[in-house]
């Protein structure tokens, strides 16, 4: 039994907690690092993680996201930092919409999952990999 006003794919796992408290990051600058990200990201709170995508061949795909401690954190840098500036360009900031990603990695049309490059308090797993 699935209740209509909520997602077929909601688990009670913590995965799609997990979710909420992830954003999207996109027009970064190809020399913008995690760290960087990080460091802009953390004017909204705690930021757990912070990931640039990356090319198979370790360059950046211009995007990263951001997981932060809890969901108001993140629903606060969707407000307060999409357009803002960071390394010269304006960036936009908004709710990662991709699923499960943290669960298996196998659904990255964004180069999600397996592709992360240098990322911050990395759990069970190298940087990089795929």
């Amino acid at each position: 039994y699935v209740k209509k006003d909520e997602p077929a794919d909601a688990s009670a796992d913590g995965g799609a907690a997990t979710q909420n408290c992830r954003v999207y990051v996109g027009n970064l600058s190809w020399s913008t690092g995690w760290r960087d990200l990080k460091d802009h990201m953390k004017a909204c709170g705690d930021v757990l993680r912070a990931d640039i995508m990356q090319t198979h061949d370790g360059r950046s795909k211009g995007c990263g996201i951001v997981e932060y401690s809890s969901p108001e954190e993140a629903a606060r840098a969707v407000e307060e930092l999409n357009n803002s500036e960071l390394s010269g360009r304006q960036i936009f900031v908004r709710e990662d919409r991709e699923q499960k990603v943290s669960g298996g990695g196998h659904h990255g049309q964004h180069g999600h999952g397996g592709q992360h490059g240098g990322g911050l308090n990395r759990v069970g797993g190298g940087a990089g990999g795929g």
